[in-house]
């Protein structure tokens, strides 16, 4: 396994996530201007509303968690290492992002079975939709194994992960960085390459240009209006 990374690492980790990007950023542009009317979630929850809101709620809470730890992360690493000089506060922190990356994985396997389940929502539901759950899910799962395997993911991410991301804004990849780390965290970044790449291709596309206020909106209610027969008027 070791002979295999060093062979490859140049290629997963020195090339793909230019490859990634400048997809990204040409079907991203090319989308919303040929087809912006495409830049829609389209919504299931018209077809199916109780299991929808305890599939994709979770999910969002949960992803928005761990992105934002991500986040903070890369930008402030110094402070992150900071705040884990404490124990307390580092046991605190490893905690929540674990807690967080479960709730997302509950809500994306509940979405998925959701789709298996209600035949209306299942017929709507595309093949990309289904090879960018299954992405999302190896993206989650790798990162909860991560988080138990191998602890204090927070530190080492701000000490390690993040000079290697700022080398790749710098169009200088730092490889040698993310070479002597396991398998199973470079399956997780490699994954995060093929999520950025594929997502101009799919329904995620609509978080660029909508602001989202779903997660704190009332509930909407649909009201299906029907004209009593014989009445013309």
């Amino acid at each position: 396994m070791e002979n295999f990374w060093a062979y490859l690492d140049p290629v997963f980790f020195g090339i793909l996530p230019y490859i990634a990007f400048f997809v990204f950023f040409l079907v991203t542009i090319q989308r919303y201007r040929s087809r912006s009317f495409s830049y829609t979630s389209l919504s299931s929850q018209f077809l199916e509303n109780r299991l929808h809101f305890w599939a994709v709620v979770p999910f969002h809470y949960g992803i928005l968690a761990v992105l934002a730890g991500h986040v903070l992360a890369f930008l402030i690493p110094r402070q992150i290492l900071m705040w884990n000089s404490n124990p307390l506060r580092l046991y605190v922190l490893e905690i929540t992002g674990l807690v967080f990356g479960i709730l997302a994985a509950i809500g994306l396997v509940a979405s998925m079975i959701r789709r298996l389940k209600v035949s209306k929502v299942g017929t709507v539901t595309t093949r990309r939709d289904w090879i960018l759950y299954a992405m999302l899910l190896v993206q989650v799962l790798t990162g909860i194994e991560i988080a138990v395997r191998l602890p204090w993911g927070s530190s080492w991410f701000a000490a390690v992960a993040s000079p290697y991301f700022w080398s790749i804004l710098k169009f200088n990849p730092r490889v040698d960085l993310i070479s002597p780390l396991p398998w199973l965290v470079k399956l997780h970044v490699i994954n995060a390459y093929a999520v950025i790449g594929f997502f101009p291709f799919t329904r995620l596309v609509h978080v660029l240009v909508i602001p989202n206020p779903y997660l704190w909106r009332k509930p909407q209610v649909a009201r299906w209006y029907a004209r009593p027969e014989g009445n013309l008027s």
